[in-house]
């Protein structure tokens, strides 16, 4: 499964652990991800000044931790 589908498919779970890695995003801006990989990369380029490689790798970082806790639950 890619991160974006994983991103999709477990949103409700995973907005929470959105807020602790990047506080400095609204809770306006997490609804308005909605899901979608493209959408938070965006973000976070707008909101921590991020290049667009940046963003992905940390994004790439987020979705590996969290498939690394559910195969550890």
């Amino acid at each position: 499964m890619s991160n974006s589908d994983t991103l999709k498919g477990q949103w409700k779970q995973i907005k929470g652990q959105l807020r602790e890695q990047w506080g400095r995003l609204s809770d306006d801006e997490i609804e308005q991800i909605r899901g979608s990989s493209q959408n938070l990369i965006g973000k976070l380029q707008e909101r921590y000044g991020l290049a667009r490689d940046e963003a992905e790798a940390q994004f790439a970082r987020f979705m590996r931790n969290i498939s690394e806790r559910a195969n550890r639950s």
